[in-house]
């Protein structure tokens, strides 16, 4: 028989095992997806955000190897559509965000947490589109937004960009199409948490593009892989006969150091 005193402090270390617990199960978890803990415990506040807020459903997965990299292409609808995504990887995906978002201060903090990479939206930008094709070559995952900006029109997709498939290229990765449904956007990038929706997300299968590397300097090339992209999307959004297009005729191909 334990004494009172052993029986009490039994009791006490039991109660402190039960409590620690849920802790030890966090940070097991935390070291098995190889993010920062800031970055985890923000994934994991994303995971219960979209689906309180937005119902998040996902169909399919993506199904990139650890140590593979590869370019994610998908539609944009608002600025929380990252979010949507995120989910879908379980690994670390870098996002090309419009500068003045990432440079903004009551959000830069978090931005730098997540590790985008901040790129200019007018013109060519070679440092964002070289940290992309680097971090890409280097077996991560590069998310990118086709159209380039938010489509606050009621077509399926806006014209396509052909930055994914030049950073695709020269990473000589392959690219993953996905589709975004019913995001929420109020026309900033607040107004989306006061918004409930229905969000579902498609997740195309990779499209490799081993027969054109090399060809990363091919204007014709890298606008029919948009196309190609395009369609891909379409396709998840249930739309396999959709008009796509290219966005302009005056972009130009980037010098091959980049």
């Amino acid at each position: 028989m334990l004494s009172p005193e052993a029986t009490q402090l039994l009791a006490y270390s039991m109660l402190a095992a039960v409590g620690l617990l849920p802790l030890i199960m966090i940070v097991i978890a935390w070291k098995r997806t190889g993010y920062t803990l800031p970055q985890f415990l923000l994934f994991q506040l994303n995971r219960g955000l979209t689906q309180f807020l937005w119902n998040l459903r996902i169909r399919g997965r993506i199904t990139i190897p650890s140590g593979q990299g590869a370019v994610l292409v998908c539609n944009h609808r608002a600025g929380v559509d990252p979010a949507f995504i995120v989910p879908a990887t379980r690994r670390m995906t870098y996002w090309m965000v419009a500068r003045e978002y990432v440079e903004f201060p009551p959000i830069a903090w978090f931005f730098r947490i997540m590790e985008v990479i901040p790129v200019n939206r007018g013109g060519v930008d070679t440092k964002s589109t070289k940290s992309a094709i680097r971090l890409a070559s280097g077996g991560g995952i590069v998310g990118m937004f086709i159209e380039g900006r938010i489509n606050q029109t009621n077509r399926l997709l806006l014209p396509g960009r052909p930055g994914a498939a030049m950073v695709a290229l020269k990473a000589k990765v392959p690219v993953v199409p996905c589709y975004i449904a019913g995001s929420p956007y109020g026309g900033t990038y607040y107004s989306s948490f006061g918004i409930r929706a229905q969000v579902r997300v498609k997740i195309g299968q990779p499209l490799d593009l081993s027969p054109y590397y090399g060809q990363d300097g091919d204007k014709e090339v890298l606008e029919n892989l948009t196309l190609q992209f395009l369609r891909e999307i379409a396709q998840l959004a249930g739309q396999k006969d959709y008009p796509v297009e290219i966005a302009g005729r005056t972009w130009k191909v980037q010098s091959r150091e980049v």
